[in-house]
C-alpha cells in the first residue's frame, strides 16, 4: 500500500533511558517503511521524517492520543498506521494490507517479548492495540477529536482513561460514535517489548501476564534471546 503515512508518536523517554534500544527499534522501522513517509511527533526534536516536536508535555494516557491526533490531521495520505519506539515492525505489517475504508484495522499478529523473563520466549496474546492500528486518516481525526470535544471541560482526573483506549473498542462506554474494526494478520509479525522502560510498566510493572503459547524463537526473527540483545548488549 502506498497512500499511507506513518505515525510515530513518542514522548522521548528513551532518548535518556536506553538510547541504545531506541536505536535498533528505529533503525529496523526505517527498514520496515521503505519509502513510505513518516510523521513523528515528538516532545524533543528528533531526526525521523517530518517532525513536529510539541514540547515537554510529559507522559500520560491521554498525551499518547493527543500526539496521534496531531500527526493525523498533519498527513496528507488516505490512509495512516501507528508506529511506537519500542516496537519491532514487519515490512509485511505496513505493506500487505488495505482496511476497509471505515473500519479501523488492527494487526493481531504480534509477539511479545518480557525483557525480565529468563529464559526469555516470545508471547502471543490476541488483543488489538493501538499501535499497530492502520486507518483511514480521516476517520481517525474524525474519531479522536470527538473524543476530546467531548470531554474538553472535564479535568483529567475525572476521565474514565480506561475506555480512552484503542479506537473502535470502548464507543459505547465513552458516550461517543460507534465505529467499526476488523483485524487482519500480517505475513511477519511485529515484535513488543515489555520493558521497565515502557509508559505502561508504571502500572502493571513485572505483574502483566503472558500470553499462553510461548516459543522460543521465530523463524521470521530468530530466537528471543538474539532478539533481546537488541534491548541491552
Amino acid at each position: 500500500m502506498n497512500d499511507l503515512t506513518i505515525i510515530y508518536y513518542t514522548a522521548n523517554y528513551l532518548d535518556d533511558h536506553n538510547p541504545y534500544f531506541l536505536a535498533n527499534t528505529k533503525r529496523q522501522l526505517l527498514k520496515a517503511v521503505g519509502d513510505l513517509p513518516i510523521i513523528s511527533v515528538s516532545q524533543k526534536p528528533i531526526d525521523l521524517g517530518q517532525n513536529i516536536c510539541v514540547g515537554d508535555t510529559g507522559r500520560s494516557h491521554l498525551n499518547i492520543y493527543r500526539q496521534i491526533l496531531i500527526c493525523a490531521r498533519e498527513a496528507k495520505t488516505k490512509y495512516v498506521a501507528m508506529a511506537e519506539d519500542d516496537i519491532l515492525y514487519s515490512y509485511e505489517h505496513f505493506h500487505e494490507y488495505v482496511p476497509q475504508e471505515n473500519r479501523f484495522a488492527y494487526d493481531i499478529n504480534k509477539w511479545q517479548i518480557f525483557t525480565w523473563a529468563a529464559p526469555p520466549v516470545f508471547a502471543y496474546t490476541h488483543r488489538r492495540v493501538v499501535n499497530s492500528l492502520i486507518a483511514k486518516r480521516d476517520m481517525l481525526v474524525s474519531a479522536l477529536e470527538e473524543r476530546f470535544d467531548k470531554f474538553k471541560d472535564v479535568p483529567e482526573e475525572n476521565i474514565p482513561l480506561k475506555f480512552w483506549g484503542d479506537p473502535g473498542r470502548y464507543e459505547k462506554e465513552l458516550g461517543v460514535s460507534f465505529r467499526e474494526t476488523e483485524e487482519f494478520t500480517s505475513k511477519v509479525p511485529n515484535i513488543v517489548f515489555n520493558h521497565p522502560e515502557a509508559f505502561g510498566y508504571l502500572k502493571l510493572g513485572m505483574r502483566k501476564r503472558m500470553g499462553p503459547e510461548q516459543v522460543d524463537s521465530r523463524p521470521d526473527w530468530g530466537t528471543a534471546e538474539e532478539i533481546l540483545k537488541l534491548y541491552r548488549p
